[in-house]
């Protein structure tokens, strides 16, 4: 298996910048719960071994890099929620959550590595877009295993307080379960409403009745 590497940091470092971030998001396809964002700074002389994109690690190893991480490295995580997310939309949503993030950080860096094809606009300092950057670029690896580790703790404590949907499984994401669920128990308020299966199922009373 090939890990992510420094190389992207080095670069940046002979460039000139001094303090280098990284910043992933995840959950933009869930029907339900926020978008999640975490940025970090990485201490190039200490960095942990197994970074990797938080899609190929198992749970116990992203909960144990992710502690590392946040014991030892600045680093600021965002949820934006399913208000914000049905009013600007699930793109312009998860880059609103980066960004925040960044700004978030103890102290601003000086350039930021950012996972995807597109620099989010409104970020506060210059950017790069690494496609597939979680599998190539160490520190967003690292980004991108904090964003998980929290939004799937969060989904876990909501399915507490919603149960039935199967979110400590499933996280939100559309499974049969859950779309089966959506049908039976109707949609909560951690229900994303722009998106198709929630819609549909919302507009049901109201087309019956035509």
């Amino acid at each position: 298996m090939t890990l992510p590497d420094f190389s992207f940091e080095r670069a940046a470092l002979a460039g000139g910048a001094r303090r280098i971030a990284g910043v992933d998001e995840v959950g933009r396809g869930p029907l339900a719960g926020p978008v999640t964002a975490a940025a970090v700074v990485l201490d190039p002389g200490n960095i942990p071994k197994g970074l990797n994109d938080s899609k190929k690690l198992t749970a116990k190893r992203r909960e144990v890099l992710a502690e590392w991480l946040a014991a030892h490295c600045d680093h600021c995580i965002v949820h934006v929620g399913v208000d914000d997310i049905d009013r600007l939309n699930i793109y312009h949503a998860a880059h609103l959550a980066m960004c925040m993030a960044v700004d978030g950080l103890r102290s601003r860096p000086c350039h930021v590595l950012v996972d995807g094809n597109r620099v989010p606009h409104g970020l506060s300092c210059p950017g790069e877009a690494i496609v597939a950057g979680d599998a190539r670029c160490v520190t967003i690896a690292a980004a991108s295993i904090l964003a998980k580790v929290a939004r799937d703790r969060l989904m876990v404590d909501l399915a507490q307080q919603h149960p039935g949907y199967g979110w400590e499984t499933n996280v939100g994401y559309p499974t049969p379960a859950h779309r089966q669920a959506l049908m039976d128990l109707g949609v909560t308020p951690y229900h994303r409403r722009s998106f198709g299966p929630v819609h549909n199922i919302l507009c049901k009373p109201l087309s019956s009745n035509l």
